[in-house]
């Protein structure tokens, strides 16, 4: 097939998903990004290409242009698991589509999946779960608005509460003081902060006030579902998170998860792709409502998500997806079935944070029988410098929670 992977980023998932096709397909691979990451660095499959300009739309596509002119002959395969680079490949999906295959969705899908509030409204009308919300639009909101937006949100939802943009590719853009992937919300004045921060930052897009659903990190699971070019749902894969990252930049994305299947949110998440005629990767983030105990369906990202390399470690290849969707045409879907633990933090660490007893006791069985993966070691791809490099990120994962997130509570902040 003569594969040749390109994938924008340079992040852990990037790294996971690239070690998934040189282990189906024995490929090498091209990363471009920003700046080298520890994450690829010194590997010995994946070339590096770095241009600090590629967050601007026209220079990364030139970028990529450039790549596949370097590249004849070989069968290039688009990836990133950011929704900023998303949006900038279907700005320039015409010039791009000449050199890659571009296994993301439409412009129109992007638009509906990527903004969080469109998402709910689709989901009210298939029936499915999701959390109550206000939506505050900030392109014409001023300072003196503030309080009556506070004072409404106090009346319809009940503190604490969760503060998210209704579209990450947007945010992205913006910076402020105290800007967080999501904003947990405990009170009227913290609300009021974050809101008169998001004006005077001048951000233009929507922010969602949602309630907050019962339950710690552990009731929180992923969903992964690959749909092709023939509308058939070929990978469906669900894993139960057991702790979040706590950074400012990373709150919220998925540090361990223990492959389970969940079938009735994976019928759920294909009835929602199948009604909107969706392409390509879906990362779904869904909580158990313990108060309600019914699944609450959060948000599906339109691309693959950072931690994907739980679906492949479970026995369901993303790299494969693609390329039954493209190359072998094969509409046979798969998913994750293997038991297997997921961890990018040390173990002895996770384990802190695992306050149910029968969880706890699930995932040490997990590690005592080896049945534990971590995305970045990769047997095939070893040498002193990554080794020492990939042991650093990890252990430095102590010092991180015991700055943001020191001890377990029952909400999870």
């Amino acid at each position: 097939m003569n594969l040749l992977p390109v994938a924008i980023g340079g992040d852990i998932g990037i790294y996971a998903l690239l070690r998934d096709f040189h282990t189906q397909y024995g490929c090498d691979a091209v990363v471009l990004s920003t700046n080298p990451t520890r994450a690829i660095g010194h590997s010995s499959f994946i070339t590096n290409v770095v241009n600090e300009g590629i967050n601007d739309p026209a220079t990364l596509a030139q970028t990529l242009i450039t790549i596949a002119h370097e590249h004849p002959g070989r069968t290039l395969i688009l990836l990133t698991n950011a929704d900023w680079y998303v949006k900038a490949i279907l700005d320039h999906r015409n010039e791009l589509a000449k050199h890659y295959i571009i296994p993301h969705p439409s412009q129109e899908n992007f638009d509906l999946v990527g903004d969080k509030h469109a998402f709910a409204t689709i989901c009210h009308r298939l029936s499915i779960p999701t959390p109550a919300e206000i939506a505050v639009d900030l392109s014409d909101l001023t300072q003196a608005q503030i309080p009556a937006v506070v004072k409404n949100a106090a009346a319809t939802l009940k503190y604490p509460l969760v503060a998210k943009p209704a579209s990450s590719a947007e945010y992205f853009y913006i910076n402020f003081p105290g800007k967080k992937k999501i904003h947990h919300i405990n009170s009227e004045e913290e609300l009021a902060t974050l809101l008169g921060a998001l004006v005077t930052a001048r951000y233009q897009g929507t922010f969602l006030i949602q309630e907050f659903i019962t339950g710690d990190e552990t009731q929180m699971r992923s969903l992964t579902a690959y749909r092709n070019t023939r509308g058939h749902v070929t990978l469906a894969a669900t894993g139960r998170v057991l702790l979040e990252e706590h950074t400012p930049g990373t709150l919220g994305i998925p540090a361990a998860i223990m492959v389970e299947h969940y079938p009735e949110v994976i019928d759920q998440a294909i009835a929602f792709l199948n009604d909107i005629n969706y392409h390509g990767f879906a990362n779904f983030d869904i909580k158990w409502d313990t108060t309600h105990h019914r699944y609450v369906f959060f948000e599906a990202n339109p691309r693959i998500g950072r931690n994907n390399y739980y679906v492949t470690a479970g026995g369901a290849s993303t790299a494969r997806a693609i390329v039954d969707d493209y190359i072998t045409k094969d509409d046979t879907r798969h998913t994750a079935a293997t038991p297997v633990l997921y961890s990018v933090v040390p173990h002895r660490l996770l384990m802190r944070y695992i306050l149910d007893d029968a969880l706890n006791g699930q995932v040490r069985t997990l590690i005592r029988d080896g049945k534990t993966v971590h995305p970045l070691r990769y047997s095939a791809d070893k040498s002193p410098k990554r080794a020492l490099a990939i042991e650093a990120m990890t252990a430095n994962f102590w010092r991180k929670y015991r700055q943001y997130y020191p001890k377990p509570t029952a909400s999870g902040f």
